[in-house]
């Protein structure tokens, strides 16, 4: 049996249709409005359709919500704004009496007073990010106290100066002092300030941030490119950093616009006043039998009352946004930057105080005034200097300390023997010329950008990436000698010159120019290091002119081209999967670890890698893999069946510039021939061919291709799959970059073209 509970109707309703109501939230009666259970005679209700706004139609209170629905609702924020909204606009049509308007007038003051302080107390611009939306609300209440206030200063003027509510009969007795030509004036000057000076300013200061801030958003994004490239920084900083530049430049933008909000608001406050005094005179005149002087009085003083009221909250809000666009740049709140900016610099207040001692001793000016501040700016001065001497010193205690302590604690703690066994995975030994590279004299970092750029690159074309690049200098290398590390071995070593460059001829012969004649590292072609001056000259040849940053790094692009495979690590293997998208993992959650473990994934990569294959489609990898363990566990097996997905991606990686793909396909002869060679059933098979046999089948590969080569072409080999795997390790240990495809791997839509036979 299911349970029940009792709802509105006291009819038995099954718990399952009780509508699940979120903590915090409103009760159930405010998201129904008293909904009922509908039930025919004579039967009993097992189900209720409870809907958010709909009631039955057969309750007692017919829908209607109850007092306590009402607070329920207005304690949603969301709500409560919508329906303050909806006030301020009711303002500019419904009249109000003179004490609401009081009311409305004291929030308008209140509210203007808590965004200047709020501007004051931030520590960054971007904590008040929801400022012009603030401004464009109290923008529409003054404006439509505004209008209020003309209603009841027209229509009710001629009762007296308390016709539009307390608060602007005494602001009009107090600036006024019983001269409205005082008051006139008074109001013009504030009007003038707020719209000449503070509105005009912070307009152009949040035009200019705005402009500025998007012009520097692309520098900005590469800056957290290249630190997250460069493995300085994670992928949720980067992530938290991007969004931080996005909300300054919608802040910004949105400032730039809000700020004409303030402008407007002016101009039509002078419109009202001017309105003001001219129809309440010609009311009070012509309608209320005024005599022109009475009637200037009262409605000078009631529209003068109303300006102030008005005007003051919006110079006040302007100031605020005056102080807020101009806060970029400045961290923390906007007294602690003052202070510790103008005590900065003693200098400066002892000067300003010696001028105010001097003027105050000069005939005819007031001493004490300018005495007390001149005291007062050189005390400041003192106890600045003093503060600045014992942080400075406090300074210089410490980086003394820091040494002697460092030597302590080093000769305390000696390093751990187990620290000496972590190694780097891809390390750069210079010799002691070479330092330039990484440090020039101008203050240049080539061969670290270009390290940036290689493993920025490499992601994208290998599908992870690159652990970082250690750089050392080695003093026991020879002075231009270079050596590149993977795992702590030897990958690969060179000679360059930072301040030469190399000049090789694309035909492959010697170079006709004076200089050192060397050997290219990365290809072994012959070159020549030639001094700077003759790098125009070698251009003009037709030569290939290459500086030594760009010589080192292309070394070290091919070196982890051909190690790739061993570059990819557990961890990174984790990771990956971690990032796939959610639908894929559940593609991983059903294959791992049930099925095949991450090593045996990663097994599989390594050897797509080996073969130079791009592991950037994992979600198709995984899909083959899962296909394949339905026949096999063998992770040699699972990548022949990988490969053949991933056939129009490996179609698109070796088509030539002219649209096709070129192939030497294997006879029928040397097909037969491999497979005649292979004992063993299953997965066990290895390939036993006879030597004189390998010896004439690396001859002819190496003919055929190097006749290709001279043709222009870079083809593939294709043969069968069954051999595919046999081949390919066969002809990698003399022409490791060459492709090896099956015709399994060929995609159906591929041009082809077939450049020989073996």
């Amino acid at each position: 049996m299911s349970s029940v509970v009792q709802n509105g109707g006291n009819m038995p309703v099954e718990a399952s249709a009780v509508p699940h109501l979120r903590g915090g939230g409103p009760s159930a009666a405010a998201q129904t409005f008293g909904g009922r259970g509908r039930h025919k005679r004579g039967e009993t209700a097992t189900m209720v359709d409870v809907t958010a706004g709909q009631g039955s139609g057969s309750g007692q209170n017919l829908g209607i919500p109850s007092l306590g629905d009402i607070g329920a609702m207005l304690r949603r924020g969301d709500i409560a704004l919508a329906i303050g909204i909806l006030v301020i606009l009711a303002v500019l049509i419904v009249p109000l009496p003179a004490i609401v308007l009081d009311l409305l007038l004291a929030i308008s003051i209140t509210l203007s007073i808590l965004i200047l302080m709020t501007a004051l107390f931030i520590q960054t611009p971007i904590e008040f990010s929801a400022f012009p939306t603030v401004l464009l609300i109290s923008t529409m209440l003054r404006l439509s106290l505004n209008l209020a206030s003309t209603r009841l200063i027209l229509s009710k003027g001629h009762e007296g100066t308390a016709a539009a509510g307390h608060v602007i009969e005494a602001f009009g007795h107090f600036v006024m002092g019983g001269n409205f030509v005082i008051g006139i004036i008074v109001f013009a000057i504030l009007v003038i300030v707020n719209f000449v000076v503070i509105t005009k300013g912070s307009g152009r200061i949040a035009e200019v941030a705005a402009r500025f801030a998007l012009d520097a958003m692309p520098g900005k994004q590469m800056a957290i490119d290249a630190d997250l490239s460069a493995g300085l920084i994670d992928e949720k900083t980067a992530k938290d950093r991007r969004k931080l530049l996005e909300d300054e430049s919608g802040f910004f933008g949105a400032m730039d616009g809000a700020s004409k909000f303030v402008r407007g608001d002016a101009i039509a406050g002078l419109l009202v006043v001017f309105i003001n005094v001219i129809g309440g005179i010609i009311i009070g005149v012509a309608q209320q039998n005024l005599s022109f002087s009475e009637a200037a009085r009262t409605y000078t003083l009631l529209t003068v009352g109303d300006g102030l009221v008005t005007q003051v909250p919006a110079l006040i809000v302007s100031t605020a946004a005056g102080l807020l666009v101009s806060k970029a740049g400045v961290t923390g709140a906007a007294d602690k930057a003052l202070i510790k900016q103008f005590t900065g610099y003693p200098q400066a207040l002892a000067m300003s105080a010696a001028v105010m001692l001097i003027l105050g001793l000069l005939p005819g000016i007031p001493m004490l005034p300018f005495l007390l501040l001149g005291g007062g700016a050189a005390a400041l001065a003192i106890k600045a200097r003093k503060s600045n001497y014992l942080a400075m010193t406090d300074k210089m205690k410490g980086e003394a300390e820091t040494p002697a302590a460092a030597a302590a604690a080093a000769a305390a703690a000696e390093e751990p023997i187990s620290a000496s066994l972590k190694i780097d995975d891809l390390k750069i030994e210079l010799g002691y010329a070479l330092l330039p590279l990484v440090n020039g004299p101008d203050g240049t970092d080539r061969l670290t950008e270009q390290i940036k750029a290689l493993r920025r690159s490499l992601a994208m074309e290998m599908g992870f990436v690159m652990p970082s690049v250690r750089i050392l200098d080695n003093v026991q290398l020879e002075a231009n000698t270079y050596i590149i590390k993977i795992k702590e071995v030897d990958a690969g070593s060179g000679r360059i010159w930072p301040n030469q460059y190399m000049v090789m001829d694309p035909s492959g012969n010697q170079v006709g120019l004076p200089g050192v004649q060397t050997t290219e590292p990365t290809f072994g072609l012959p070159a020549t290091w030639v001094d700077a001056v003759l790098k125009e000259e070698a251009s003009l040849k037709g030569y290939t002119v290459v500086d030594a940053a760009t010589v080192l790094s292309t070394h070290l692009t091919e070196l982890l081209k051909a190690n790739v495979s061993d570059l990819l690590s557990y961890g990174e293997v984790q990771k990956l999967l971690k990032d796939l998208p959610k639908e894929q993992g559940e593609l991983v959650k059903d294959i791992i670890p049930s099925q095949i473990t991450a090593s045996g994934v990663q097994r599989v990569l390594q050897l797509l890698l080996a073969e130079r294959i791009s592991i950037r489609d994992l979600s198709t990898i995984l899909e083959g893999v899962a296909d394949a363990l339905a026949f096999s566990r063998n992770p040699s097996t699972i990548v022949e069946h990988v490969r053949a997905r991933l056939a129009r991606q490996i179609c698109a990686q070796n088509t030539s510039v002219n649209g096709y793909l070129p192939l030497i396909a294997m006879s029928a002869k040397w097909e037969q021939a491999f497979a005649e060679s292979l004992i063993g059933t299953g997965e066990d098979r290895s390939l036993a061919m006879q030597p004189s046999k390998l010896s004439e089948f690396m001859t002819i590969v190496r003919d055929r291709f190097e006749q290709a080569a001279r043709e222009g072409e870079a083809p593939v080999l294709v043969t069968s799959a069954a051999i595919r795997p046999f081949v390919r390790s066969l002809v990698e240990r003399f022409r490791a970059q060459t492709n090896v495809m099956s015709q399994a791997e060929i995609h159906p839509r591929a041009k082809l073209k077939t450049v020989g036979s073996i």
